[in-house]
């Protein structure tokens, strides 16, 4: 950790946003999603501020695959950024993530999309996420979480629609939807 820069490990003095997006595929996807969300609200220094529904999307890239669910999650946190991706990392183990298909099939996945106003190109964590901006599996969620937020500038809703998986973005009823 040394080697990352300052404003990856170094947390803030007050609580920040942050916005992260979990997807899974393998399993029962819509619980293992349910339980990444409980242990970031169990969190003692993450405050989940909304939780958007479900959306059940195709895969994009990668091999051939079921289906995905996606779900985006509203945080303030006093977690550096890279405690944040350690996080993000322990829920993927606690769920039996296995890495070992690009892109491939998987129990979760648990993106930071962004962390307050931090901009990095690291490759251990860059910020904000870079391929966000171009996946309505990401952006369709978070608008309906938070249908004023803004990514580099521009409306989520409208980089939502411009995205070319935006098609295939379907809301699904769930047992945990809305804010918390």
């Amino acid at each position: 950790m040394d080697q990352l820069p300052e404003d990856l490990t170094t947390a803030p003095a007050h609580p920040v946003s942050a916005v992260l997006a979990l997807g899974s595929n393998l399993g029962d996807s819509q619980q293992i999603l349910h339980d990444a969300v409980e242990a970031l609200r169990a969190h003692a220094q993450v405050h989940v501020t909304a939780v958007s529904p479900l959306a059940k999307t195709a895969p994009v890239g990668g091999p051939a695959q079921p289906d995905f669910l996606n779900q985006v999650v509203l945080i303030d946190t006093t977690l550096a950024p890279y405690e944040l991706l350690e996080l993000a990392q322990k829920l993927e183990q606690a769920a039996a993530r296995v890495r070992d298909i690009r892109w491939g099939p998987r129990t979760l996945d648990v993106d930071i999309i962004t962390y307050d106003e931090v901009v990095s190109d690291h490759p251990v964590l860059t910020l904000p996420h870079p391929r966000a901006q171009q996946r309505a599996f990401v952006l369709t969620p978070w608008a309906w979480a938070d249908s004023e937020a803004t990514l580099n500038g521009v409306p989520v809703t409208q980089l939502a629609a411009q995205a070319d998986d935006a098609a295939t973005v379907q809301q699904v009823s769930t047992r945990q939807e809305g804010t918390p």
